[in-house]
């Protein structure tokens, strides 16, 4: 394969193209002004910050392994050790040791939490004598940890982590796709506490020192230097509107540039792109795909970021963050403590506090309907509740991503079994991003180079 267009220049797009760096000639199609989709880097009060994700999952290693790849290993970094607390029950918690996604595994631990009630332990520790057969089809999350562990325990520890994973709803997400761990488990039958327990007495999986890691100068700083090392021709501005196929192999793509119409041909295609957006290009090409793509629900949100002067906050909140359970009512899913979770920014920024709160979950648009000042305005009310007065911030941004988040919903991985199907009878062509197997960015980075290698396989 010769030429290689990747249409979309996200994280998954990019790790695509890094992959096929000397083996293709590369062109990058982006239909924003610069690459990266939901990793940018903004300023606020003169301090670098992320408005999309702020960090890269370690516990899978593509991410990471790749921002070493091109130049940034000296730059990753551990966030502050401190515990996830949950925001409930009118205080900050933590989460029990050892629970799987918020599955726990200590009924001791949970207790000590105060995260549930005296009855909702108590549901929880009879887990055990439950009867449980294996799990034959897919389910939503809810459906089946809820029938193990009770209501309570999906409430507040189940739905806030997923919450802030994929700003989705335990009782639509699918259990496969969002909790494999636990699924593979529940399709084996028995009771889940304790496999759970046998499981982290073998140390399989064994845990990595940390779950996340962060780049000095902010996440923005990964996708740049990926597309720089690349070797690729990036178009930035550049949308693409349909794609032909070419009657000796290829295809062709037509795109609108902010100086007219553009056309370029070459030998495979990459869509790195939103499920509903890889649908419209896919729709004279195959009906299946596009049909299953656009079935994809996505999850609208929010994140405000503010800094405050150190000097004239009347308190600081310590630890990293916490997140919050859509039970309690409140507006915030998430907030993040970022002058205390990242020594670099603390560094440099030393007179300045900064952190960031989330908002928006599936299903949930009424805060988004809320004018950037009123969701400023009701985040610091939160704010001060949870993690007392802070004061008035010197600088504010609200950073909307609209049909951000793609929500795995039940029969998900059933449903992207049928897109590659679908798109394998397509030669030349490969889907890859946040829609199909995972929405973190090691995900997306695993399915760039995924879809890449497919492209240079040999035909069967």
């Amino acid at each position: 394969m010769h030429s290689v267009i990747v249409v979309g220049g996200g994280i998954s797009g990019l790790a695509a193209a890094w992959e096929l760096r000397g083996r293709a000639d590369v062109t990058v199609l982006e239909s924003a002004h610069r690459v990266g989709g939901k990793l940018r880097t903004g300023t606020l009060a003169g301090v670098t910050v992320d408005e999309g994700a702020e960090s890269l999952m370690a516990l899978r290693p593509e991410a990471v392994e790749l921002a070493a790849a091109v130049g940034l290993g000296d730059a990753l970094c551990d966030p502050a050790r401190s515990p996830t607390t949950i925001w409930t029950r009118g205080a900050l918690r933590p989460l029990p040791a050892g629970h799987v996604m918020g599955v726990p595994t200590d009924p001791a631990a949970l207790e000590a939490s105060g995260l549930l009630s005296p009855e909702g332990v108590a549901r929880a520790a009879r887990e055990a004598e439950l009867p449980a057969p294996p799990l034959a089809d897919d389910c939503s999350v809810a459906s089946y940890l809820a029938g193990r562990f009770g209501q309570e325990t999906v409430d507040r520890l189940v739905e806030p982590l997923l919450g802030g994973i994929y700003a989705g709803r335990a009782d639509r997400l699918s259990l496969r796709a969002a909790m494999p761990r636990i699924a593979a488990v529940a399709e084996q039958g028995g009771a889940l506490l304790p496999a759970l327990l046998r499981m982290r007495a073998a140390g399989a999986p064994r845990p990595a020192p940390v779950a996340v890691q962060g780049v000095r100068g902010g996440t923005g700083r990964f996708p740049q230097a990926v597309a720089a090392a690349s070797g690729a021709r990036i178009l930035t501005s550049t949308t693409a509107r349909s794609l032909q196929r070419l009657p000796g192999g290829g295809w062709r793509v037509q795109a609108m540039t902010g100086d007219g119409p553009l056309t370029m041909a070459a030998d495979g295609v990459v869509l790195a792109l939103p499920a509903h957006a890889a649908a419209e290009l896919l729709r004279p090409h195959s009906p299946m795909a596009e049909e299953e793509l656009a079935g994809i629900a996505h999850a609208s949100t929010a994140v405000i970021t503010m800094a405050f002067a150190r000097d004239r906050a009347h308190a600081l909140p310590t630890g990293n963050g916490f997140l919050v359970p859509p039970v309690d009512g409140h507006l915030l899913k998430a907030a993040s403590f970022l002058s205390n979770k990242w020594s670099w920014l603390a560094e440099a920024a030393p007179e300045t506090f900064v952190l960031r709160a989330s908002v928006g979950r599936a299903g949930e648009q009424g805060p988004l309907d809320l004018t950037d000042r009123q969701l400023v305005r009701a985040a610091i009310g939160e704010l001060h509740l949870a993690a007392g007065p802070l004061g008035e911030p010197v600088a504010t941004r609200v950073t909307r991503w609209d049909r951000g988040l793609p929500q795995y919903g039940v029969g998900h991985r059933e449903r992207v079994g049928r897109i590659r199907e679908a798109v394998s009878k397509l030669p030349g062509l490969a889907v890859c991003g946040a829609a199909y197997e995972g929405v973190g960015v090691a995900a997306c980075v695993a399915t760039g180079r995924a879809a890449a290698r497919g492209l240079l396989a040999p035909a069967a």
